[in-house]
């Protein structure tokens, strides 16, 4: 894990508000990985879909 990379949502290879990839991006995991599991974790019963909003809402924005 390559944790020393802040937490921002991407400009680049963003889907919808570039949370996912931003996540994959400081865990050094695959953005493809990320969405994937995101979407098989909304078939579960939880607050995925109102965590995802909530980081789009908190998480800054890379940089231009």
């Amino acid at each position: 894990m390559q944790l020393d990379r802040p937490l921002v949502r991407v400009r680049r290879g963003r889907i919808i508000a570039g949370v996912c990839a931003g996540i994959a991006r400081r865990l050094g995991w695959s953005p493809t990985l990320v969405r994937t599991l995101f979407v098989v974790s909304c078939v579960l019963p939880g607050p995925q879909i109102v965590v995802y909003l909530l980081l789009w809402a908190v998480v800054p924005r890379e940089p231009a």
